[in-house]
């Protein structure tokens, strides 16, 4: 959920010049360890928030960020490695000036929570981190829901307690959908674009602990040994909480004036293309299903309404199949009904209802106009 530098330079000196081995160093009794939740930013990759650890002891001149959310652009074939799911992130340490800035700079908050572990476990923590920072598990494969920067911290911290003291305690009526609906609020392309790709896992209740937002509710009551395991969230930089401001053209006013422009167009070309895109969207979304490790885009019931069946329409109406048109859309039709049933009770259903009205209107006229043909014939 964010990409930094990793500059370990200063920590790597100041091991040398106190004679110890990395990972190995002893923290003073001094020393503090903490979550930082970070507010949500403005490119989409940032739109949910971001998790990371704090590891302070002023006696060691230490103060480090450890961060679960480093991932690198120049990664052969990067797109491909993103939709199929198995792009490698990885864990990055870095000074807490340098967070502190890049998140002033982004005008985005930061809230943290010290944990009361002992010392013991501090030593632990801090260990395993170095450990895995210096080897090849500092690599991971990331998920959406199941494997992210909030929920390897969360693992971290459990690892050390030595008992699942961190559960989810927010969002357990919701479905991930719904959860993942309120984030972005006046970006309104961005919204359909993830409700589109989404199938069928994100309708599922929203039982696994996955949003920074959530890790932070969660740990006000988390238990250790009886005692809370953390306070309450401190405000360390306050950022730009106003919300932003709704978009000329990203928002749903506009997006359903093009689908009425083309609903009432009768343009046959118009129609073309829009099935055109449709079919090979539809096409898209049902391969990518297969070829993805990510399951939050399996069995996406949208392919109901982008249908690949429309490339079979598009076939017909060239070779003047007019009696296999009409079947074609007597099928879509009946498809379309099913998907629009599905949404009923979904937060989604607004957000597709320009693209449904508009894909029936288009099949009416494509069955009236073919069964004309095969009348005529």
């Amino acid at each position: 959920m964010s990409q930094n530098k990793t500059t370990l330079l200063f920590f790597l000196l100041l091991l040398l010049k106190s004679g110890f081995s990395f990972g190995q160093m002893p923290l003073s009794k001094e020393a503090k360890i903490s979550v930082l939740t970070c507010g949500k930013g403005n490119e989409l990759y940032s739109v949910y928030g971001h998790t990371a650890l704090r590891i302070k002891d002023d006696k060691n001149s230490l103060d480090i960020i450890y961060n679960y959310g480093v991932f690198d652009f120049k990664t052969e074939n990067f797109y491909l490695k993103f939709i199929k799911g198995d792009l490698k992130y990885f864990v990055a340490a870095y000074n807490y000036n340098e967070f502190y800035y890049e998140y002033s700079a982004e005008k985005r908050s930061i809230f943290e929570q010290e944990l009361h572990l002992s010392q013991t476990q501090k030593q632990q923590l801090f260990n395993n981190l170095n450990a895995t920072l210096f080897s090849d598990k500092k690599y991971y494969t990331y998920k959406f829901i199941d494997r992210n920067c909030t929920s390897k911290v969360m693992d971290e911290i459990n690892k050390v307690a030595r008992e699942k003291c961190i559960v989810k305690t927010i969002n357990l009526d919701k479905t991930y959908r719904e959860v993942l609906f309120q984030y972005l609020e006046n970006q309104f392309y961005e919204n359909l674009g993830i409700n589109i790709i989404f199938g069928e896992k994100v309708d599922n209740p929203c039982e696994k602990l996955f949003l920074p937002i959530e890790l932070m509710e969660s740990l006000k009551t988390a238990r250790l040994e009886n005692k809370l395991l953390s306070g309450e969230p401190r405000l360390i930089l306050k950022g730009d909480e106003s919300k932003s401001p709704l978009s000329l053209w990203n928002n749903f006013y506009t997006y359903s004036a093009i689908f009425i422009l083309i609903a009432i167009s009768r343009k046959k070309w118009i129609y073309l293309s829009v099935f055109s895109i449709f079919g090979l969207f539809g096409l898209f979304l049902s391969l990518v299903g297969f070829y993805s490790y990510h399951q939050e885009v399996s069995y996406n019931y949208n392919t109901l309404l982008l249908n690949p069946l429309f490339l079979l329409l598009l076939y017909f109406y060239w070779k003047k199949k007019y009696k296999w048109l009409h079947y074609i859309c007597i099928t879509n039709l009946i498809l379309l009904g099913i998907y629009t049933v599905f949404l009923v009770n979904k937060p989604n259903l607004l957000l597709f209802t320009p693209m449904i009205l508009t894909s029936a209107i288009v099949l009416i006229y494509f069955y009236n106009w073919s069964r004309n043909k095969i009348k005529r014939a």
